[in-house]
Order: structure tokens, then sequence, then C-alpha cells
């Protein structure tokens, strides 16, 4: 009689233990498949980087605002730089591509180059 009860309570802890495995299994399994999601779902929304890439323009430029870290050109729209932005050599009537990226709906200069 004891060794019956020694093998139904040895099947009754491997049975136990074949459970933990399983209910880990599943959860694992639904662990990955909420990664999964995330990463389709992240996917999705790459598309909408395009939209603030930086984009160019040639013209001449018509002000500068050295105080207002601005540049107007011939189109007469302004163009917002950096603090650290460098005027030397812009001034009225200088060609220019300017590249910038639109930010709150205004005009953020990336780049500038002086068209020769």
């Amino acid at each position: 009689m004891s060794w019956l009860r020694a093998n139904s309570a040895t099947f009754g802890r491997q049975i136990l233990s074949h459970m933990k495995f399983f209910s880990t299994l599943k959860k694992a399994i639904a662990m990955r498949l909420m990664i999964a999601a995330l990463l389709a779902t992240a996917g999705l929304f790459a598309p909408f980087n395009a939209f603030a890439q930086s984009v160019d323009v040639e013209s001449t430029i018509s002000k500068v605002d050295v105080k207002g870290l601005t540049i107007t050109l011939a189109d007469g729209k302004s163009y917002k730089v950096p603090e650290e932005f460098n005027f030397d050599g812009l001034q009225a009537g200088v060609k220019v591509v300017v590249f910038y990226t639109e930010v709150d709906g205004k005009r953020v200069v990336d780049d500038l180059e002086v068209v020769q």
C-alpha cells in the first residue's frame, strides 16, 4: 500500500509540474503575441516619418533679421534659423538654397548654401 501511495504522490507532483510548465508556456506565447502586435503597430506608423523630411528652396534673400533669427526670401516666406547660426556673408540680394523642415507651422532651417 505504501508503494501505491508513493507512486500516486510522485504522479501527482509530475502532473502539477506539467501544469506549471503549460501555464508558463501560455504566458510566453501571450507575451510573444503582444510583442509581435506592438512591432506590427510600429511598422504601420513608420511611413509618417516621411512627412518630417527636409525640403529645399532656391531663392534670393530679401531680408535678414539677426535679432529675430529669421531670413526672409524673395517669395515672402520667413525661415527660422538656430541660435548658433552664422549670418556672415548673408544680406539682401544673395542667392541661396535653403533646406528646411516645417515644425508647428514654422519653417526651420536645417542647412543653407550660398549659390555662386
